[in-house]
């Protein structure tokens, strides 16, 4: 079990008995199923146990204990930070709160349109990502380039399947060009995506630009969703290799 930011990870505080939950007068019955699955999500109450922000923080715990890419000493950029979870195991994985002297301290970035409440190790920045000039600012603020750029972001859910599906999508695809323009040689890119078919072409797109490219739903992700997370890892750098690997694929 992943221990929090502050906390023990005893896990204590976590739900053995189903609650369940009455429809109150003037709740929809859509925020009555909502409030019970919050309430019986294991995941959150580990979240509050442990001391994360969000039960988000997971998922990335899950991936990076996968992949590997949340090395101390890492430079990391948290596209859409807020609330903080996912800035707060990077700061914790990469040493960025620099509690460990025998390792190289990290650095963390966090930018999102909203304020963010302070995050212990966590260089947060209102910030859009899409406004021109965002990389270079953010490469200012690092000193130099990063070497791992994550993205839980998602659009505001429109009901429609389909519509939220392209969406997420076009998100990911500007997190991905933002990626690009940011990231060092080696680097890490990892996104939030949703299954559904219309991902491929950024799917196509990473795997000319990075070594390796997996699609992973952590166990942390709810069964019923239909997100997933692309994990683009060794980044090649200079332009020209995608040009390279796309005459190889011809």
């Amino acid at each position: 079990m992943a221990k929090g930011p502050g906390q023990d990870g005893s896990g204590r505080g976590r739900r053995d008995l189903k609650v369940r939950v009455r429809t109150a007068k003037g709740r929809r019955p859509s925020s009555t199923r909502w409030l019970e699955r919050q309430l019986n999500d294991p995941y959150v109450a580990r979240a509050r146990a442990e001391g994360w922000r969000s039960r988000a923080a997971f998922k990335l715990i899950e991936l990076d204990d996968r992949f590997g890419f949340l090395k101390p000493g890492a430079r990391v950029v948290d596209l859409g930070s807020a609330p903080g979870g996912w800035a707060q195991v990077a700061a914790l994985r990469t040493n960025a709160r620099g509690g460990r002297a025998d390792r190289p301290r990290g650095r963390v970035i966090g930018i999102d349109m909203k304020p963010v409440e302070p995050v212990p190790g966590v260089e947060l920045h209102l910030l859009d990502f899409l406004e021109e000039g965002a990389d270079a600012a953010v490469r200012g603020w690092l000193g130099g380039p990063a070497d791992v750029v994550l993205s839980d972001m998602a659009p505001a859910a429109s009901g429609n399947r389909q519509v939220d599906h392209l969406r997420i999508v076009a998100l990911g695809e500007a997190a991905a060009d933002f990626a690009l323009s940011v990231l060092a040689e080696g680097g890490t890119f990892v996104a939030k995506v949703l299954a559904g078919g219309a991902e491929a072409g950024l799917q196509a797109r990473l795997k000319r630009r990075f070594a390796k490219v997996a699609n992973v739903k952590p166990p942390a992700s709810r069964a019923d969703s239909a997100e997933k997370f692309v994990v683009a890892t060794g980044f090649r750098g200079a332009p020209q290799a995608e040009a390279a690997a796309a005459e190889d694929e011809d």
